[in-house]
């Protein structure tokens, strides 16, 4: 009998997979965008009846903390391992103290899981106007690959002599060969699907000439695997310039977990808004779950106002269901997007429109259902 069942439920997910999504709203404006990303999702499976989501939330986040004294329960990765991914909104809180709610959910989900490649895709959408001058959606199309478990995020450190006048804190950036060259490589591989075929690296080993002198040496090493690619080098202080200056010379960029992390704001308010901004912590192995979330943060100011851009979390929600080999349901979702935003009827308020959270979701629901 459990044979049996074994083979039923092996015939029903290989003709109908059913994906697991963890939702963890977290804090500020995250609850609000992931349901309505949720909202956004279920329109999608109406649409397309082979699509199988299935979802559970979690109310893990600050509030949780100030009941709790932990962002989630001691067993919550464990908890998390079973799902196929995790939709997240945002860690931040006035009340709970900042290296608290970073560290103590999103940072420890993206390390322990392994997801070391975080991706941020920057274009200008249709009828999205950049705050650059003359600038059209062929000039301004990034995905930026940030290195997402070590470097300056790796949390080594300390403090000594707390709270006497020589008090002492530390934060050593951590680079290993294996976690550059792995983040490296994946970005290598992305570049390889985009029609530029070119990949820059970003770099800062002027100034800190052990790790990021490691960093620049597995670089040229590695680029002698892909021949096909066109690859550049910039310090990230100046390439600040170019993306502003320059903004068609780009297309790939690879950057350790500071640099990218300021970089790929910097990114999105080009294109548009932070608000539009989408994130993939991948784990390319597939040995965990995968996190999809916005990068807009916590917005404290747009609380329970409906006033949230909810386009980015939307957007991960596609970026999510790529990573899910669901690409009917990405492409369906994306030319959605595209086309409220082409309509511009229908925009929230940091992309020059009127419209609030919930009716950006209706406009993006009908689209859908076109």
């Amino acid at each position: 009998n459990q044979r049996n069942e074994r083979i039923k439920n092996h015939r029903i997910k290989k003709h109908m997979p059913l994906h697991k999504i963890a939702v963890l709203g977290g804090d500020g404006i995250g609850p609000e965008v992931t349901r309505e990303a949720c909202v956004i999702l279920s329109a999608l499976q109406d649409s397309l009846p082979e699509l199988k989501l299935e979802f559970t939330e979690f109310d893990w986040g600050s509030e949780y903390f100030l009941k709790t004294g932990r962002m989630m329960p001691e067993d919550g990765l464990e908890q998390l391992k079973s799902f196929d991914a995790i939709l997240f909104g945002s860690a931040g809180s006035l009340e709970v103290p900042d290296h608290i709610t970073l560290w103590g959910l999103r940072l420890e989900i993206c390390q322990h899981f392994d997801q070391y490649a975080n991706v941020r895709p920057s274009r200008l959408l249709p009828g999205i106007q950049s705050p650059l001058k003359n600038i059209g959606p062929a000039e301004l199309d990034w995905v930026i690959v940030r290195e997402n478990t070590e470097g300056e995020y790796s949390g080594a450190g300390g403090r000594v002599h707390p709270k006497l006048p020589q008090e002492v804190g530390i934060d050593v950036s951590v680079f290993t060969r294996d976690g550059i060259e792995r983040v490296m490589r994946y970005a290598f591989e992305l570049a390889l699907t985009r029609p530029k075929k070119q990949l820059t690296l970003v770099t800062k080993s002027n100034a800190q000439r052990h790790g990021m002198v490691l960093w620049d040496e597995v670089f040229e090493k590695l680029k002698h695997d892909f021949p096909g690619i066109t690859t550049d080098k910039m310090l990230v202080d100046a390439i600040t310039t170019r993306m502003v200056l320059q903004p068609q010379s780009l297309d790939t960029i690879v950057a350790t977990n500071l640099h990218a992390d300021i970089l790929s704001d910097l990114a999105a308010a080009l294109s548009g808004s932070l608000g539009i901004g989408p994130t993939a912590n991948i784990n390319p192995e597939r040995n965990f779950p995968s996190m999809f979330e916005p990068i807009h943060g916590s917005a404290f100011d747009l609380v329970g106002k409906d006033l949230a851009n909810p386009l980015g979390a939307f957007w991960s929600c596609v970026m999510m269901l790529e990573h899910l080999q669901e690409n009917m349901g990405a492409s369906l979702l994306m030319s959605a997007i595209e086309e409220v935003c082409q309509e511009g009827r229908h925009l929230p308020k940091d992309l020059g429109g009127n419209s609030c959270t919930g009716e950006v979701t209706t406009e993006v629901c009908a689209a859908l259902k076109k």
